[in-house]
């Protein structure tokens, strides 16, 4: 093993390790690593009989929790949240002293209930590790095969209730007043209030809206990560309920490669963790897939759009690790020659699926729809249901949609740019060929360049034409230095600025406001997503338009606080016309890129302070 690797192998060994939420199907279970011993705690209520035992931040549906997330710490070292069902709501804090866990559990409300509801505590061990737990009273007791051995104690004396769904030992502990659950020592109530208070008066933004930016990034970063035993590592999916739904953990690409700088702005060990673990997800044909997860399931047909060489060249300018350049250089060379060797029409790039028989028995349905067709080159870019792609046929001898893609041909540009940055930091021979490979199809991208329009279009390749369709996507060619000076402002004063197009109260939609899909405000169909506002702001601070990126971070920033602060969502897309997440069921409500809005917000006011 090469010291990259064994560093990286150090790295991973050093997240999993104490106290955290590590179960990806509830954020009210807590797991000791490496042990694997889980606490997990639920509600027992008296108006419907019913023992809720799994609790998940933006659950949808009927008779579901509400699950409000406060501070947390990356580390698992102090949590905070509340959680309202069936008319009880309680606050559950926690900490960590040393190796010991500590619980804090507030009821706030209890709604026609004839008879007082119940904190149920369950013990056992997750993912098959060995180990056992017992109940002794008011305790549970926890020993593992190599003799270590850990009790649980409450504040509160355990009743009998055996009308529950627990198949191993728990304590019901009636929620009738403030208690404390704690291993290790015995401790006072008020000795683990005050403990956490002083843990939350640490993580608490300070008033500031730059503070509480990046505690919204934190606490939802934070919440979004698990551990995932079949591989041995801790990972970021993009939610929990994605994650629940797919046998415990589901990573998109480039998802996973924001969330990598996302967990920049305040852990290192889990930025890298994400940006080496998707890679590794590779296919045997080298590129990263579209989606991968714990079912075995991947997208042998499609990658998706390549941001990796630009995550982890920001990861190295912010912490200067050559290692990680080393143990990821070779797997990006070679997603980039992917590309160039299976998605390039007439000399430039579109989006494709290519055809591979079925993996039986792993197929997962909506992404394993489409596979050698139209609505499988669709997905390869991200945009889902995007009327870009709308009528545009498939050519089967390609493997490709019949159209141009600008912004996969801008975000190729920059994709070069950033790996020829680390072949020349790490000297290897490929720099001069990743050089001259962006330089190319910088160069092919003037063939985009829309006059009567003032964009850069997608273009057919059958025909020739000019795609009418025009998506924040159509601005990434800033990103790739294409644009000219007098372009950049045609595309700025006629669109990005145009409350006609993409400018307005609330930015930016997804397709511009005077398309004909717009009005459907679906998905990809118009509604505001934070990866396109991220990529196009990174395009205004290349061409040097600071007053555009300074209007795009204020915006974004208003975008992301509405609902943090009022619901603690972060959602995974948002309303163009009323910058509302919540009401539509096809965008999740804890949805980690969601908080790329907070990162431009963030971003921006660190280029000022330098500027200063």
């Amino acid at each position: 093993m090469n010291q990259s690797h064994q560093l990286y192998q150090d790295l991973q060994k050093k997240l999993a390790q104490g106290w955290n939420t590590w179960d990806t199907r509830s954020v009210l279970t807590h797991v000791h690593l490496p042990s694997g011993l889980a606490f997990r705690l639920g509600i027992k209520e008296y108006r419907d009989g019913g023992h809720l035992q799994e609790s998940l931040i933006g659950r949808l549906g009927n008779d579901v929790e509400t699950v409000v997330p406060g501070p947390r710490a990356w580390d698992g070292a102090y949590t905070s949240l509340k959680v309202a069902w069936r008319g009880v709501e309680i606050s559950v804090e926690t900490a960590t002293d040393g190796e010991d866990w500590l619980c804090l559990a507030t009821p706030l409300a209890c709604h026609n209930h004839f008879k007082t509801p119940l904190l149920i505590v369950e013990g056992g061990f997750l993912w098959n590790f060995p180990g056992s737990v017992s109940r002794q009273g008011s305790s549970l007791h926890a020993s593992v095969p190599e003799g270590e051995k850990r009790s649980l104690g409450t504040s509160t004396n355990s009743v009998e209730e055996p009308q529950t769904r627990a198949l191993g030992p728990y304590l019901a502990l009636p929620l009738d007043g403030r208690l404390a659950l704690f291993t290790g020592k015995e401790r006072s109530l008020e000795e683990i209030g005050h403990i956490m208070a002083q843990r939350r008066a640490e993580l608490e933004p300070n008033g500031l809206e730059e503070a509480e930016i990046s505690g919204a990034i934190q606490f939802c970063m934070a919440w979004d990560t698990i551990y995932d035993p079949s591989k041995q590592r801790v990972i970021s999916p993009v939610s929990r309920n994605w994650s629940s739904r797919q046998g415990g953990w589901v990573l998109f690409c480039w998802d996973t490669f924001f969330a990598a700088s996302l967990a920049a702005t305040g852990l290192r060990e889990i930025a890298y963790a994400n940006a080496i673990e998707i890679l590794r997800e590779k296919t045997p044909a080298g590129f990263v897939p579209n989606v991968s997860n714990a079912h075995g399931f991947k997208s042998l047909d499609r990658s998706q759009p390549p941001v990796g060489s630009m995550t982890i060249w920001g990861l190295f300018e912010r912490f200067d690790d050559r290692w990680l350049l080393e143990l990821t250089f070779d797997d990006l060379l070679i997603w980039n020659r992917w590309w160039l060797e299976n998605r390039v029409v007439d000399g430039l790039l579109a989006w494709g699926s290519n055809p591979y028989d079925p993996q039986t028995g792993n197929e997962w349905e909506f992404s394993a729809k489409g596979v050698g067709e139209r609505f499988g080159a669709a997905l390869e870019s991200g945009l889902d249901n995007s009327p870009m792609y709308d009528d545009v046929p498939y050519d089967s001898s390609t493997h490709c949609l019949t159209l141009q893609d600008a912004g996969l041909n801008a975000l190729y540009v920059a994709d070069c740019e950033a790996l020829t940055s680390i072949a020349r930091e790490l000297r290897r021979p490929e720099a001069d060929e990743l050089a001259a490979r962006g330089q190319g199809f910088r160069s092919q991208l003037t063939r985009l360049w829309d006059e009567e329009k003032g964009i850069f279009a997608n273009r057919r390749s059958d025909t020739g034409e000019f795609s009418p369709r025009v998506s924040p996507t159509n601005l990434y060619p800033l990103l790739a230095g294409a644009a000219t000076p007098p372009q950049a402002r045609r595309m700025m004063d006629e669109h990005f600025l145009n409350p006609d197009k993409f400018g307005g109260e609330w930015v930016m939609p997804s397709i511009s406001r005077d398309d004909p899909a717009y009005g459907e405000q679906h998905y990809w169909r118009g509604r505001i997503w934070a990866p396109m506002n991220y990529l196009v702001y990174l395009g205004l601070r290349r061409a040097g338009l600071t007053a555009e990126a300074e209007i795009l971070a204020q915006k974004s920033a208003a975008l992301l606080l509405r609902e943090w602060r009022e619901h603690g969502h972060i959602h995974e897309n948002y309303h163009a016309d009323t910058g509302m997440g919540c009401g539509y069921d096809h965008s999740d409500r804890f949805y980690h890129w969601g908080a790329l809005l907070g990162l431009i917000a963030l971003s921006e006011r660190s280029r000022v302070e330098e500027k200063r």
